[in-house]
């Protein structure tokens, strides 16, 4: 891996699982305990005030020995046979938040390809969403500090490069799957018509998280609700609206002119059908 990749990689699980210091134009709000305080990302839509509050909406994490560990165990488990797999690949490139390849990951799904020139308000909107999503699940993960399987097992991830930062920040809940359901749910929004394929992508993209051994099953289920209350919290953001209406005019001009999705949509679609 070339430097260039390792830093690109290195960044873009920064940008959600750390979310250091984010540049809010609302000054004097107090931020949340963050992993890499010397990396800035652009400011979400949302105040830190006006995130849903995770210690309110979760519980704490499956202690030892209980019945929702053994649980998580018995998911975890289910996947080690998807290791070297297309799917483990494919949840390789689900673990890269950084852009393009986050836009990728849902351009088959949206039936479209997600970009800086055909969709530019969407690819926009996807990063601020990241901001708010992963902000969203930090009062949690910062009380509990929930260490991640692949540490408990000492075995590896699907991302070697990443795991220095993974080790060093809370497991639960899963700031990539707040980020890919929350997403999803956007999407299903702006393009109805393929609401089930998008929905269906934001599942997989979690449960990506379990078989790369980065999250636990329980990380995942309250990573999702995270999203799902950031989103409810977005449909109040005149910003928010406001772009939503202009990326539902581009994905629509998008499928006017049968601009198919770049990515290997084929190739995608088996690698989500291994079991």
């Amino acid at each position: 891996m070339t430097e260039n990749a390792v830093r690109a990689a290195h960044v873009s699980l920064i940008a959600l699982l750390a979310l250091c210091g984010q540049a809010l134009a609302q000054a004097g709000e107090a931020q949340p305990k963050v992993t890499d305080p010397h990396f800035k990302i652009a400011p979400g839509y949302l105040k830190q005030s006006d995130l849903p509050n995770s210690l309110m909406l979760l519980g704490p994490p499956p202690e030892t020995d209980s019945a929702a560990l053994a649980r998580d165990e018995e998911a975890r488990k289910a996947t080690l046979p998807l290791r070297n797999t297309s799917r483990w690949k494919l949840a390789y490139t689900d673990a890269d938040l950084a852009f393009p390849q986050a836009a990728d990951n849902f351009s088959c799904a949206m039936g479209v390809r997600i970009d800086s020139k055909q969709t530019p308000r969407l690819y926009a909107m996807m990063q601020k969403m990241l901001s708010d999503f992963g902000l969203s699940t930090y009062g949690v993960k910062n009380k509990y500090n929930r260490v991640r399987p692949f540490v408990v097992h000492n075995e590896a991830t699907c991302r070697a490069d990443q795991e220095a930062i993974l080790r060093g920040d809370g497991s639960y809940p899963s700031g990539h799957t707040a980020a890919g359901w929350g997403w999803a749910l956007v999407f299903a929004q702006i393009n109805p018509e393929r609401s089930n394929e998008l929905l269906k992508r934001g599942i997989e993209f979690g449960q990506s998280r379990v078989i790369c051994d980065a999250h636990w099953q329980s990380d995942v289920d309250a990573g999702r609700i995270m999203g799902a209350a950031t989103v409810a919290r977005l449909q109040t953001n005149a910003t928010f609206l406001a772009d939503l209406r202009a990326a539902k005019a581009e994905v629509k001009a998008a499928k006017a002119k049968r601009a198919n999705p770049a990515p290997d949509c084929a190739a995608e679609a088996a690698a989500l059908s291994v079991q």
